[in-house]
Order: structure tokens, then C-alpha cells, then sequence
């Protein structure tokens, strides 16, 4: 008979993976309580969790979430996740990987199946999600752009010419 706090992490956790945009798991062995503290806060300010839970608890909550856990809980593992922008998260992951070598990056949770840590790599080295709809928005503001440019250009070319033949009869 499971005790009852497990049940109360375990339904919690299962919560939070039903509600998740995304997860990373992580191995931590070798992180000091203040490093892991520092990437919580990082995290946390990006709306995403770091919480370290035993394996079998958290195979047990995915798969009260419907999520297949398959082979990726073996050893220290801690998870990220994510109820943000999962970019911003696996960036943050990522650079403080660089700083902290004992931090590494097992598998990522994204799109309903389990993928490696060279995927969620690559999903780090994406531009913020700010920066794309900028690039999306100056793109769309593009053509209407240089419509007006082309339409004052004959207006700016008369003015020209007047301002040039005023000053020649002013001399």
C-alpha cells in the first residue's frame, strides 16, 4: 500500500504534466542545494519548474496523464516543466549547462512523445518567441511600407525640383 504523500505527489504531478506545454529532464548529481536553487529561480521566472521526483513517482504520474514515460528515468533525474515559452526554458537549461558542466540534459517531452537531448538542443538555439513575431510582424509591414515610398516618390522629386528652382531665382 503506497503511503499518502507519494499519492499527493504523485496526483500533483500528474496535474501539472496534463497542464504542461513541454519537459526536460535533467541529470543533476553533482549540482550544490545553492546551483539547483539558482536555476529554480532562473526557471521560475520564465513560469517553468525545476523539481527533482523520484523516478517511479513520476513514471507513475505520466502515466495517470496518458504520457508513455518509456526508458528515459534511469538514475538522478530532475524535471523542467514547462508552462511557458518552452524556448525560453531550454535556453535557460542550456546556458546554465555551459556554466555548470555537471548539469546535463537527458531527453525533452514536446508534442506528445519523448525526444532527445540533441532536439531539445536545437530548440534552444531558436530565437525567443518576441523576437519571431517581431521578424513576422516586419516582414507583413514590408510591402505596405515601401507601396507609401513609391507613392510619395513623385511627390518628394516635385518638391525637390520647386526647392532647387527657388533658390536659383533667389540668387
Amino acid at each position: 500500500m503506497p503511503n499518502v504523500r507519494n499519492q499527493e505527489v504523485v496526483k500533483s504531478l500528474a496535474e501539472k504534466f496534463k497542464a504542461m506545454k513541454g519537459l526536460i529532464l535533467t541529470e543533476y548529481h553533482g549540482l550544490t542545494v545553492e546551483e539547483i536553487s539558482e536555476l529554480r529561480s532562473k526557471l521560475r521566472s520564465l513560469g517553468s519548474e525545476y523539481t527533482v521526483v523520484k523516478n517511479t513517482l513520476s513514471e507513475i504520474a505520466l502515466k495517470e496523464a496518458g504520457i508513455e514515460a518509456g526508458a528515459n528515468f534511469s538514475g538522478p533525474t530532475a524535471l523542467v516543466i514547462e508552462n511557458g515559452d518552452i524556448v525560453s526554458s531550454a535556453k535557460a537549461v542550456f546556458d546554465f549547462a555551459k556554466t555548470h558542466t555537471k548539469l546535463k540534459v537527458r531527453a525533452g517531452f514536446l508534442d506528445g512523445k519523448f525526444v532527445d537531448a540533441a532536439v531539445v538542443e536545437q530548440l534552444s538555439a531558436l530565437p525567443l518567441r518576441e523576437v519571431l513575431l517581431a521578424k513576422i510582424l516586419s516582414s507583413m509591414n514590408a510591402p505596405i511600407t515601401s507601396f507609401v515610398n513609391v507613392l510619395v516618390a513623385n511627390i518628394r522629386g516635385l518638391v525637390t525640383v520647386l526647392s532647387a528652382i527657388s533658390k536659383k531665382q533667389a540668387v
